[in-house]
């Protein structure tokens, strides 16, 4: 049991821990010296995510030439110019400049959002070196470096908790809302390994820490084992940049139909020259000319101008919806969009823990419709705040705070700066924080404490009848998605062995008298907007799939409230890989939630519903989502949230990571492509 003074500490004792570059010696809390952290740093190289690298203008200009239609427009304008007809050439030839103009812009523009977000989004670390404290960029990380964690810090790299207990949000690897225990070895974590566990599958506590998760709760001391691409976020970003984006059907559509156009035109062509020479008698090179006169006419010099002006005009638009666009083919594929495949935790819901509901044995209270908290869940919702922070990071206990600020405002029951005496931390043995309070009896203690309904009952010491009523409450609210926590109050006369001393305090919780006083109930809401663009969705005939590496019952819940889907099967990751293509093909047909994903099964179900014959749009802001973003054919990644490698997988960020925004983007798509469509038309009619 880990009991602890509740004034603050900021600074770490020192411990004896293994030294990264000498395995076998053991030294004294000093961390790297800057010599060998340099030295360090370059044989690794910077502790940076592999990404594509920004593209060069020659890149952006050799990738606009070698498009089938661009080269149509490059062979007429040499023919042309060949001719001698330079007016005609230099007309055609300008509309590949004032393309490569458009295009030039259009990249410009986006690398500079995506460079704006990569800045905001950079960690910092603090890191001890040559026995002092030092905060240094995150690229600047290196192996062996010992790094001091608190509340709200981005992990840098992956390392193992030497020292403290954390609480760690690792949605944007694993798609789970809630945080993450995290015990040093001395606290019953066990034998420290460099964490190795794939994407998507953290065993759910531990000593490994993981690059780009944030620190919710806690201080700690950590060793970093590997850095940039040998991280499991990085391994992640390797595959992706090795992994080739499938080609639009715009693409597709348009090199199709210049070989169709273009073999026409050559037969066509061939044909009038030899009617003209062989039939008609006519010279030979009067006869080429016409033949080539022919097949100009034939080939619409006009439809790479249509389609770079009017993708380049629909991003312009789009933009405006706070939708930024890294490739402009991806403007057209909106408007073609059969399923919407959905990331739950940031995408569909707000991704921050909100009170959800109050129950005592008596009777429950939800906050949605109601005035007013009932005197009955004052007590409760009290001692819930005094067991909690007054200002914490943590998403569950900020929850907690906001609730009680909000429902207790006005009554005796709010605490603002009431200090604790003593903490007892939550710790392997026991799922439960405690914390003492001075009471207005003299000699006399309050305690508050919460923590998993299990742990909080066993303190309590409850009769069974009171146990099982409890354990089926807990029961029921877990079917409907929510985390819950026990609450319970004690009072303590303890007084001090040497009269002005602080009282000796007992070693265990255990060893108090607790009165359980009710269940508070958490859950990650959904977003406002949600219901009326899924609603949008269905009317426009999209079909939206929820995709989520979260527990089967919170995906089932968050789906009913957002109107997602009537049907209540999910298929599971399990399920998932104990099925052929063909079984998941026909499963899938009449499922609609997939829970408990890791990253492969997200690319497999993209890659199959796009073999299916569905043009996939596919949401997310985690590394897990990375690998499906990129095989969508319209990958949409969070810009304030997301990660960088799910940016840089994506077709689509959202600034501002408004679901809504995603259906503004479909509609916008829909309109350009019916404007294509006409267009298309007309140049082929006249």
């Amino acid at each position: 049991m880990l009991a602890r003074d509740a004034r603050p500490e900021r600074e770490l004792r020192p411990v004896a821990i293994s030294s990264t570059s000498q395995g076998h010696e053991s030294q004294v809390l000093q961390g790297l010296t800057a010599d060998e952290a340099a030295r360090r740093l370059a044989a690794d190289g910077p502790n940076v995510l592999p990404g594509s690298a920004p593209k060069s203008t020659w890149a952006i200009v050799r990738g606009v030439l070698t498009e089938p239609m661009f080269l149509m427009l490059l062979a007429a304008g040499g023919i042309y110019l060949v001719l001698g007809d330079r007016a005609e050439a230099l007309f055609l030839l300008g509309f590949v400049f004032v393309v490569i103009g458009i295009t030039l812009v259009q990249e410009r523009k986006t690398q500079r959002a995506l460079e704006s977000l990569r800045d905001l989004s950079a960690p910092r670390a603090l890191v001890i070196r040559d026995g002092q404290e030092l905060r240094i960029p995150g690229r600047d990380v290196v192996r062996g470096d010992l790094l001091v964690l608190h509340e709200g810090d981005r992990i840098a790299a992956d390392a193992q908790l030497l020292e403290g207990q954390l609480e760690v949000d690792e949605s944007l690897l694993t798609g789970e809302a809630v945080p993450v225990s995290k015990l040093s070895p001395t606290l019953g974590a066990g034998t420290v390994n460099a964490p190795t566990a794939p994407m998507g599958t953290t065993d759910g506590g531990g000593a490994a820490l993981f690059a780009s998760t944030v620190v919710t709760r806690g201080v700690g001391l950590a060793e970093v084992c590997t850095t940039a691409a040998q991280t499991a976020v990085g391994r992640i970003g390797t595959d992706l940049v090795a992994t080739l984006e499938p080609p639009s059907a715009l693409q597709e559509g348009s090199r199709k139909l210049v070989r169709r156009l273009g073999a026409g035109a050559v037969v066509l062509a061939l044909a009038q020259v030899l009617l003209g020479w062989w039939w008609n008698g006519k010279p030979l090179l009067d006869s080429l000319l016409s033949g080539i006169a022919l097949a100009m006419a034939i080939l619409p010099e006009e439809i790479p101008v249509i389609l770079t002006v009017f993708l380049a005009l629909g991003a312009w638009r789009i933009s405006k919806q706070k939708v930024l666009t890294r490739r402009v083919t991806a403007v057209e594929a909106l408007g073609a969009i059969t399923v919407l495949a959905v990331d739950k935790t940031g995408t569909l819901t707000v991704n921050r823990m909100a009170v959800a509901e109050l129950a005592t044995a008596q009777a429950r209270f939800t906050p949605e419709g109601a005035d007013e908290l009932p005197e009955g869940f004052h007590l409760l919702a009290e001692f819930a705040m005094l067991a909690t922070p007054g200002d914490p990071f943590d998403p569950m206990e900020k929850a907690i705070q906001q609730f009680g600020h909000q429902w207790l405002v006005g009554t005796e029951h709010v605490h603002d700066g009431r200090e604790p005496e003593f903490e007892y931390a939550l710790s392997g043995e026991i799922l439960a924080m405690t914390r003492v309070f001075a009471s207005s009896e003299p000699a006399h203690h309050l305690l508050a404490t919460k923590g998993a309904p299990e742990a909080v009952v066993d303190l309590c010491h409850l009769d069974s009848p009171r146990r099982d009523a409890i354990r089926l409450q807990v029961e029921a609210m877990a079917e409907r998605g929510l985390r819950v926590l026990g609450v319970a109050r004690g009072r303590w006369a303890g007084v001090p062995a040497v009269p002005g001393t602080a009282p000796r305090w007992p070693q265990s919780q255990h060893d108090f008298d607790f009165e359980f006083l009710g269940l508070v109930a958490l859950a990650d809401p959904p977003r406002a907007e949600v219901p009326t663009a899924l609603a949008e969705c269905r009317r426009a005939g999209v079909r939206v799939i929820m995709m989520t590496g979260d527990h089967p019952a919170t995906a089932r819940a968050i789906a009913q409230q957002v109107g997602l889907s009537e049907r209540p099967d999910v298929i599971t990751g399990a399920e998932l890989e104990a099925l052929d293509d063909e079984s998941l093909r026909r499963r899938l047909s009449h499922v609609d939630l997939c829970a408990r994903l890791k990253p492969r099964h997200k690319l497999r179900l993209v890659q199959l519903l796009r073999a299916s014959g569905e043009v996939v749009a596919m949401t997310g802001d985690g590394v897990n989502d990375a690998p499906a973003l990129k095989a969508a054919d319209v990958g949409i990644a969070m810009g304030e949230r997301g990660t960088d490698v799910a940016r840089e997988a994506a077709a689509l960020v959202l600034l501002d990571d408004s679901f809504a925004r995603i259906v503004a983007a479909i509609r916008q798509g829909r309109r350009i492509d019916d404007n294509i469509r006409k267009a298309t038309r007309f140049v082929f009619a006249v």
